[in-house]
């Protein structure tokens, strides 16, 4: 049966790009006939009640800015069965057919309980670190990739100045595509990610030090969040190798900012196919681009599929980052 009434949350991690799916979902539920709510601060927010309704405008001026305009927060009573029952009860009682839920795994997994407690719902990837399996791209990767190496750029001024190494830390605690595709951009000399395990002599040291003999005197090396430790291993290089070396951590930065286009369109692309599944009384779905489509999967599918890190495109890095 076609949902009269839906809503949408955001949860989880805000990424630059939420909001051009927020409003996606508002105005396509609405251009096939329902009524919209947001749900503020996620999971929390359906609990609490914090829900308003949404309009055409209520979403306009919203698609080029950062964050997320409906909040976000973490709850530990919706992780509980008492607070999936609750959840699900409120949303009855609001007359909500269905929810639209962008966020993370664990924002998919809050969707398929909560489906199963009987309110259909539909989870859309928003995560700037890529690292749902069953998604080739993730809402707000493209944009934290930028911002990350656009903060690079600026380091390696005043490294390439004094001859110095910079030892930068971008977001990734379990993935690393943040950090290999800005360490491309970027022409970093090593890059080290949670999925491969990094020799500190063969895969920094040494490549410090053939670069060098070939004329280079100042190195970038990008170190994923789920790697950590970049201070120390600055103090580690600057021993090793003699080279001033110095630790920043990019941190939070990463998130906040004007989306890019791209992520912008497949916000936008995926919050639309959202609000159609649930016209079409679809129910525990995720959308998710798969060979460059938009396309839909069964929650439960996906969070069984395991994500495969591209390490052709990490050896790519290391033939062309010396």
């Amino acid at each position: 049966m076609a949902a009269k009434c839906i809503a949408v949350l955001t949860s989880g991690g805000d990424a630059p790009g939420m909001n051009a799916a927020i409003r996606a979902v508002v105005r396509a539920g609405i251009s096939y006939g329902m009524r919209v709510m947001g749900i503020q601060r996620g999971y929390n927010g359906l609990l609490n009640g914090e829900i308003v309704e949404m309009n055409l405008r209520t979403v306009s001026d919203i698609i080029h800015r950062g964050g997320t305009i409906l909040y976000t927060a973490r709850s530990p009573e919706f992780n509980t069965p008492a607070g999936v029952k609750k959840a699900a009860e409120n949303c009855r009682s609001l007359g909500i057919d269905g929810v639209v839920v962008i966020g993370g795994d664990g924002s998919f997994r809050g969707a398929r309980d909560l489906t199963q407690s009987g309110i259909p719902c539909i989870g859309v990837p928003g995560t700037i670190d890529n690292d749902i399996a069953s998604s080739e791209y993730t809402i707000g990767f493209d944009t934290a990739m930028n911002t990350a190496m656009e903060m690079v750029d600026r380091l390696r001024d005043t490294m390439e100045s004094h001859d110095r190494c910079s030892v930068v830390e971008v977001m990734g605690r379990r993935c690393g595509d943040i950090a290999l595709q800005t360490g491309i951009a970027v022409g970093a000399t090593s890059i080290l990610v949670p999925e491969i395990p990094y020799d500190f002599k063969r895969d920094i040291v040494d490549r410090m030090i053939f670069t060098q003999k070939t004329g280079k005197k100042h190195f970038i090396i990008i170190v994923a969040e789920g790697v950590g430790g970049v201070e120390k291993l600055a103090q580690d290089i600057e021993q090793a190798t003699g080279i001033e070396t110095r630790a920043t951590v990019l941190g939070h930065v990463q998130r906040g900012g004007s989306p890019t286009l791209r992520d912008r369109v497949v916000g936008s692309q995926m919050g639309a196919l959202a609000a159609k599944l649930l016209y079409d009384g679809k129910s525990n779905r995720v959308v998710v681009m798969r060979g460059g489509q938009i396309v839909d999967l069964d929650i439960t599918d996906a969070l069984n599929m395991e994500r495969v890190f591209d390490r052709e495109l990490y050896e790519t890095a290391l033939r062309i980052s010396i």
